[in-house]
């Protein structure tokens, strides 16, 4: 599954959706989502009835729809063509936010809990990538585990050379003609990793909370319809509540998903052992609602101006408003982002 960014013109999304800006006031309504081991219960919870079950329970109707390729689903969610996608939260600032699009994180589902990782070979320092060149997909979440892990130690990008590659070519190109640090995520960081003399330097496991990950929703479309929310956040937690465990039905659910994301169901266990996952309301709120979170949004904001995610001209880090319970990062008056703890609030307390 490629989680990956790019550089986008603000405008030209803009009028994107404009042009083709969802129907507030519907019954129908549209979500995709895409390969990622905390968004493969979506296919579980289409293929067992679960989504539906709760569409039903709210009057309306929910088509769950996979798309192959993460940025796409991203793009056709901010151009209007679906009322929900799953994405990382850097994501949401910096392709539907950035494009105008007012977007809402209804479910935290999870975090990167180790699936991210900076590899060196014949080091085991990460200090010690200090003038190499590494390999990266640019502008997406490794580019952001990069910054963090520099930063860690006291240095910056400026100590290394960014080397835009592929997902699909970073096993293979590993270990062969100089290239000798990369970043990515599982499966390719367990593959990479059998390499002889590689090492795991830093990974997200290191800045808990940090990159997170779940489902946003069109802003208007949530607040015209509250249907929508309370089907989503309560089909969910109930394939939550299915997949976690040792229980024979629980095994089956996640093999299920491991069936969906082509892989058998130790491959996926092991996926899920590096992914925090939100398994209760109550857990998923102690992030959302956390003062953690702000400081979070700052750091994605930053790491983002400085790759020029926000848009061409854009003055500043805080030109885009993240609404978080805790607080608002950003320019209160352009607020384009939100986290909003109320669907998950009323799981956690039995009220949908």
């Amino acid at each position: 599954m490629t989680r990956s960014n790019r550089k986008v013109s603000a405008i030209a999304l803009t009028l994107l959706a404009s042009a083709s800006a969802p129907s507030f006031a519907q019954d129908n309504f549209k979500v995709c989502w895409s390969i990622y081991a905390g968004w493969m219960p979506w296919a579980y919870g289409q293929q067992a009835g679960i989504v539906d079950k709760w569409a039903e329970k709210y009057d309306i109707s929910i088509d769950v729809v996979q798309i192959n390729d993460y940025v796409e689903s991203i793009n056709q969610y901010t151009a209007g063509e679906f009322d929900a996608c799953t994405m990382a939260q850097m994501d949401a600032l910096t392709i539907p936010a950035v494009g105008g699009v007012d977007s809402t994180v209804l479910i935290a589902g999870d975090y990167s809990n180790g699936n991210d990782a900076i590899i060196l070979m014949d080091s085991d320092n990460l200090a010690d990538i200090k003038g190499r060149n590494v390999n990266l997909v640019e502008y997406s979440v490794s580019h952001y585990l990069l910054a963090r892990g520099l930063d860690s130690i006291g240095m910056s990008e400026k100590d290394v050379q960014v080397i835009n590659t592929s997902d699909a070519d970073l096993v293979s190109v590993f270990g062969i003609d100089g290239v000798n640090a990369t970043v990515t995520w599982n499966p390719l960081v367990s593959e990479i990793l059998a390499i002889p003399a590689t090492h795991d330097v830093f990974n997200s496991s290191m800045i808990p909370g940090e990159i997170i990950d779940g489902l946003v929703v069109n802003t208007e479309t949530l607040k015209a319809n509250p249907a929508l929310g309370k089907a989503l956040t309560g089909a969910w937690f109930e394939i939550m509540s299915e997949m976690n465990g040792d229980s024979e039905s629980a095994e089956l659910a996640r093999t299920i998903m491991a069936e969906a994301a082509e892989t058998d169901l130790a491959g996926y266990d092991a996926q899920l052992a590096k992914t925090h996952m939100y398994y209760t309301p109550e857990s998923a709120l102690e992030l959302v609602n956390s003062p953690k979170l702000v400081e979070t949004m700052r750091h994605v904001a930053e790491f983002s101006f400085d790759h020029g995610l926000l848009g061409e001209g854009a003055p500043s880090a805080d030109i885009v408003g993240i609404e978080m319970p805790a607080g608002v990062f950003g320019d209160p008056n352009n607020i384009k982002l939100r986290f909003d703890n109320t669907y998950m609030q009323m799981a956690a307390d039995g009220q949908l």
